[in-house]
């Protein structure tokens, strides 16, 4: 029986596993966590909190405009507006590992790259789609 998932793995063009992890570790806060020594500078793995859960990003095609994403739960409304505004402030930054796009926090969400359900507290989700242009 399935209970889980130990980790999703995203692709990302070659070249760009800096911007990767300036994203998930940086403007996302994911715990980066070492990789295997032979697979040092291909691959970067991030825990998801203490859930045991991990994103993989490794070397692969890419689709600026696909709808393949993770969809991230979070505690709370109050988590979920902070971490939208982070990332904003992160695509208004600009630089190699900004979004191509980012909600404005507190408008309706539109963006084609970052939009948001929410609920009740259980139910505080961030679909994101998040690429950057790899020139």
């Amino acid at each position: 029986m399935i209970t889980g998932i130990a980790h999703i793995n995203l692709t990302i063009p070659a070249e760009t596993l800096a911007q990767a992890e300036e994203f998930y570790g940086g403007t996302l806060q994911l715990q980066s966590i070492p990789v295997p020594e032979l697979q040092r500078g291909t691959l970067a793995w991030f825990n998801i909190g203490t859930s045991g859960q991990q994103v993989h990003i490794s070397f692969g095609t890419t689709d600026p405009m696909g709808t393949r994403h993770p969809c991230f739960k979070l505690g709370s409304r109050e988590d979920l507006e902070r971490l939208k505004t982070r990332i904003y402030e992160h695509y208004l930054r600009k630089g190699p590992a900004a979004p191509m796009a980012a909600d404005v926090p507190g408008e309706m969400d539109s963006g084609m790259y970052l939009f948001s359900s929410s609920g009740t507290a259980e139910e505080n989700v961030l679909l994101l789609i998040y690429t950057w242009n790899d020139k």
